[in-house]
């Protein structure tokens, strides 16, 4: 059991590195002059990152969910891990892994809302671009923190 609790212990500290990376890092976006993140826009000029305000065609409300859903997914997922850690000192075994499989799962469901809205409206008409890296790892912890839920849900199961 100790080392099952170890690795879905690194499994969520792995998933809180993947958010704070995709949600902090200026690469959701490229092209051959420009990246960007849900926070700015970097502009190359003469191998120089000049950092710009998004353009006025960006819809203001759908970055600001994004921004926003990001944001929430990272703080819920290390409330999780703060609280996985309080629930295995504190509660009896069939309620231990409740509040952690919770926390997980509404931050899953926010990096979601996050990438799904980012997919959907920007860059959507733009054809000399390609999804960064921070992108994918948005999409890597969606999936890392949903099955990350779902163990801790089977979890409290099998401990009842």
């Amino acid at each position: 059991m100790l080392v099952l609790l170890g690795g879905i212990f690194f499994l969520h500290i792995t998933v809180i590195i993947l958010l704070l990376i995709a949600t902090i890092d200026n690469a959701w976006w490229f092209t051959d002059s420009m990246s960007t993140d849900i926070w700015h826009r970097c502009i190359l000029v003469n191998g120089a990152c000049n950092y710009t305000d998004f353009p006025s065609t960006y819809p203001q409300e759908y970055l600001q969910a994004v921004q926003a859903s990001s944001v929430l997914a990272c703080i819920f997922a290390i409330l999780g891990l703060f609280v996985f850690v309080a629930q295995l000192f504190t509660l009896v075994k069939g309620q231990r892994f409740t509040f952690s499989g919770i926390f997980q799962l509404i931050a899953c469901l926010c990096i979601m809302i996050a990438a799904s809205i980012y997919t959907d409206v920007f860059h959507r008409d733009e054809r000399f671009g390609w999804y960064g890296h921070s992108f994918i790892l948005a999409w890597l912890s969606f999936a890392l923190s949903f099955i990350s839920s779902v163990i801790y849900f089977v979890l409290r199961k099998k401990t009842e």
